[in-house]
């Protein structure tokens, strides 16, 4: 009896896998046709290959012009002066935005940072770069860029001049105006007067700070370029930039 049992058993068994061997298959088969449907769908999407033409167009090309007048997010600059220094096509000579301390320190600090390397720390023209063989940068005390508009510097450092490259990718409009700012500060710190100081207040020479601190007598003499710096012309003149107030020292190197 046991026997037929296991008998009756084993043939149920073998029709139920039969069933589902069955039924895997037809599910098998209806997944594949769905799946080769959306890949033909997919394969065929109305859509537009970029650069290639199309015959739905009239003009037969496939990207749309944009939309007159269209402004990428973030790219509006209404205030045109804050982001060129122009005003009318020429240099401005305003600040577009109040100049308190936080900004003159933020100034400072972009400027030690991008600056001073060839300007140096007081606006020289003598930086580090600069005694070590490269092109003379501008000086921020000579008579040309004392009157320059505040609209000068910016554009210079927006766009470059001569042989300087231009900053706008490492410093925003707002840090450009910070430095414009402290330059100004900067010119007026090297070039300030006995009657620039408030009436009573003290006032002593550069040299006598000097010798009270232990420089040399020459520490406060006039800066002059090292005879390093390079200008790079057959003619040991600046390269074409007009009125820039620099003599060649002598001794100093040309290419």
């Amino acid at each position: 009896m046991q026997t037929a049992r296991f008998k009756v058993r084993g043939a149920r068994d073998q029709a139920l896998n039969a069933r589902l061997r069955k039924l895997t298959a037809v599910c098998g088969l209806a997944a594949a046709s769905v799946l080769a449907g959306c890949r033909q769908d997919m394969q065929d999407q109305p859509k537009f290959v970029p650069q290639r033409g199309t015959d739905f167009y009239a003009d037969g090309r496939s990207a749309r012009p944009q939309v007159e007048n269209t402004v990428a997010r973030g790219q509006l600059h209404e205030d045109t002066y804050f982001y060129t220094g122009l005003i009318d096509g020429k240099e401005g000579d305003v600040m577009p935005f109040p100049v308190t301390m936080e900004v003159l320190q933020r100034g400072q600090e972009r400027y030690n940072v991008y600056c001073t390397p060839c300007h140096s720390r007081v606006g020289n023209g003598a930086g580090m770069i600069v005694q070590r063989g490269y092109r003379p940068a501008g000086n921020f005390h000579m008579a040309r860029l004392m009157v320059a508009p505040l609209g000068h510097f910016f554009t210079v450092m927006t766009n470059g001049y001569g042989a300087m490259p231009d900053y706008a990718a490492p410093l925003t409009p707002q840090d450009r105006w910070a430095i414009v700012a402290y330059i100004k500060a900067l010119q007026l710190s090297q070039n300030a007067k006995p009657s620039d100081a408030p009436a009573g207040a003290q006032v002593e020479s550069l040299s006598s700070i000097a010798e009270s601190e232990g420089m040399p007598a020459s520490f406060a003499d006039e800066w002059t370029l090292p005879p390093t710096a390079v200008f790079g012309t057959p003619n040991n003149q600046d390269n074409g930039i007009p009125a820039l107030d620099v003599t060649v020292p002598t001794g100093a190197k040309t290419k």
